[in-house]
């Protein structure tokens, strides 16, 4: 089986890449001369993806052209925010609506893509099918170029897990059905209450990716991977 359907989150608002974001949207900051939602698309297009949500809040307007004017063969959603920011569990379970009961890949532009991630997510697809369990790309906090991270999980045996000291950071990439928001009474959520309850469940699973993992989550981090040569 393939997965055909996949969900860009782009409402963030940006705050901690002020004063930069204030103008312009962070999913299109540059780096190596392509967009942050550039190198989300285009992993995402090579992967094989046939429909895409994207949704935005923050300078909405500025990320719909951008979408508009980019030459592609795929479908585009466009959930809108700009009344109501959803937080990422809501905005996630309205995005998805069109695609009915297929699986998706929801990602997250803020991580530095590239197709040196394609082998990995099709692991991760591989493993999503093979165990029917929502799945995460996670990377051990000694491979961020931001060594700030305090990690997000534990992963043993494919199996993800929370604890006191986490070893693995989230990469921003997971595989997920509509089902698990079957219990969900409330517009306004985050991911993380969803993750929880599936790891209580021991129906959370991952695998570890082996990137060096860039991820845009300050202006410091975003000038300093700048000033590198070459990421890709």
């Amino acid at each position: 089986m393939k997965i055909k359907h996949a969900m860009i989150l782009a409402a963030g608002l940006g705050k901690r890449m002020q004063p930069i974001t204030s103008k312009l949207p962070k999913p299109l900051l540059q780096i190596g001369g392509k967009t942050l939602i550039d190198r989300t698309i285009d992993l995402m297009t090579d992967f094989g993806v046939e429909e895409l949500t994207v949704n935005v809040h923050h300078l909405a307007d500025k990320v719909i052209e951008f979408i508009k004017k980019k030459k592609i063969h795929i479908k585009i959603n466009i959930s809108d925010e700009r009344k109501l920011l959803l937080d990422t569990g809501g905005g996630i379970f309205k995005g998805t609506e069109p695609f009915n009961e297929n699986p998706f890949i929801v990602i997250n532009p803020d991580t530095i893509w590239n197709n040196g991630y394609l082998d990995e997510l099709n692991k991760l697809e591989k493993i999503f099918f093979k165990e029917s369990k929502s799945s995460l790309l996670l990377v051990k906090k000694d491979n961020s170029f931001d060594t700030s991270f305090k990690g997000d999980f534990n992963l043993s045996d494919n199996l993800v897990s929370r604890d006191l000291e986490n070893e693995f950071i989230f990469t921003g990439a997971q595989i997920l059905n509509r089902k698990i928001f079957q219990s969900v009474n409330k517009k306004i959520f985050s991911m993380n209450a969803i993750w929880d309850v599936l790891i209580q469940k021991r129906n959370l699973i991952g695998i570890e990716s082996h990137q060096k993992f860039y991820h845009i989550n300050t202006k410091h981090t975003y000038d300093q991977i700048l000033k590198l040569k070459s990421i890709d």
